[in-house]
């Protein structure tokens, strides 16, 4: 499917879904063999047809964005789905950046000759067919595709109805850029139904077809996908992060912290939901983050402790310290020390970004330690929450599962193993 069309009937769309697990079985075997330089190729291919046909793009989002607002669509939402000139070459950007680091596939991570004298190495493989699911954001697809293709991995990319006009235009760019590298075009599919029923065709393998399925979006669909998916997942759940103040934190520093972590973009994942702040540093700091958020916009909401130093913050549910707002909300709680704040993470995190501001090396390190999640900051701001920032040229998540991969997920995670063991005529006693 590459055109935006619906199957007539649920047996259409089944056949069209099967075929496409099919194609894309193929594509990976031929993508794995293709060797790192077809690979480099096809990515830098992508960037190029993407930047010429950015007119393109950009009308399709606006018109999926004119649909979005007449709908009803949360501001956050659209915030999400929207491009811009600067935007889209934020996506071309990332598509070089991949393009330039070094190809996964192949790489040796560790070797060894046991007792038997076998020669036995750990080499990177790709893991075969991958199946995306995501909602909102149209740059996840040119960021899923080269990475995907990075890794040595075919994928089928199904994202929300709401963005499916944005989705097709850069898909289009994307198969013009594997084609002039002379990969298949099978390599990326894009599913082009609005039916939901797709996705449950995905959710159970496409006859083996899948071999890991990546979530990305709101609780509702990674429940939806953990629940019913007979294939492996790859989890991409909400980021309810939280910054740390401790009581020996630079109080510039913890300013300036507080305010980009929550207000440089309240959409991303990566956004600060829940600032905690020491009793003992509260009386003097609190008062001065409070106006800083206040003037950018953010609505407070806090425990009794902060509202006493803040009385225009709204009183505090018992919701709001488990909720990613994604939006200028900030849940505020006054606490009794280390051992307070890592109890209050342990019971309302999401195992996502966490984050701490404080000087004393001791109280920094416990905290890294501590903290079960998979990213986690002492003295910078929880928007460094991207594959971007860490290198790897772009992501498609950040996984908050323990198994596999955890964190942002960039070509190296879209890999998996196998053992290449030579000998000289051994045999086993």
């Amino acid at each position: 499917m590459s055109s935006e069309a619906s199957s007539t009937t649920p047996a259409d769309l089944e056949a069209d879904m099967l075929a496409m697990g099919r194609r894309a079985r193929a594509a990976a075997r031929a993508l794995a063999l293709a060797g790192p330089e077809a690979r480099t190729r096809a990515i830098a291919g992508m960037a190029r047809a993407l930047r010429a046909r950015s007119d393109r793009v950009l009308a399709a989002n606006a018109a999926d964005l004119e649909a979005a607002r007449s709908g009803g669509m949360a501001a956050a939402m659209i915030d999400r789905l929207a491009l811009d000139p600067a935007r889209l070459e934020g996506v071309v950007s990332a598509l070089d950046a991949i393009a330039a680091i070094a190809d996964p596939v192949g790489v040796e991570t560790a070797r060894w000759t046991p007792a038997n004298g076998l020669d036995i190495a750990r080499v990177r493989t790709p893991i075969g067919v991958l199946a995306i699911v995501y909602e909102s954001r149209p740059n996840v697809t040119a960021d899923a595709a080269a990475l995907s293709v990075r890794a040595g991995n075919a994928v089928i990319l199904r994202g929300g109805s709401e963005c499916l006009r944005s989705n097709l235009a850069i898909h289009a760019a994307l198969v013009e850029g594997l084609e002039a590298a002379g990969l298949s075009p099978d390599t990326v599919q894009m599913v082009a139904s609005r039916d939901r029923a797709a996705v449950g065709f995905m959710l159970v393998g496409l006859e083996g077809n899948i071999d890991l399925l990546i979530p990305r979006g709101g609780r509702s669909l990674v429940e939806r996908v953990r629940r019913d998916a007979r294939v492996a997942v790859l989890g991409h759940l909400e980021g309810v992060n939280h910054l740390y103040v401790h009581a020996s934190a630079d109080p510039a520093m913890a300013r300036a912290v507080t305010l980009n972590a929550k207000m440089r973009r309240v959409s991303v994942c990566g956004a600060a939901e829940t600032l905690l702040i020491d009793r003992t540093a509260a009386e003097a700091l609190l008062p001065l983050i409070a106006a800083d958020l206040t003037e950018a916009g953010c609505e407070l909401r806090a425990d009794a402790g902060a509202r006493a130093l803040v009385p225009t913050a709204t009183p505090a549910s018992e919701t709001d310290w488990s909720t990613e707002y994604l939006e200028p909300i900030l849940a505020v709680r006054v606490v009794d020390g280390i051992d307070a704040a890592l109890d209050h993470i342990a019971r309302h995190g999401s195992g996502h970004t966490e984050a701490i501001v404080a000087s004393d090396p001791a109280v920094i390190e416990r905290f890294l330690a501590e903290v079960d999640a998979g990213i986690v900051l002492a003295n910078a701001s929880t928007q460094f929450a991207d594959g971007g920032e860490f290198g790897f040229g772009g992501e498609i998540g950040i996984s908050t599962d323990r198994l596999h991969a955890r964190g942002p997920v960039g070509a190296e995670q879209l890999t998996s193993f196998k053992y290449v063991i030579r000998g000289e005529g051994q045999i086993r006693p």
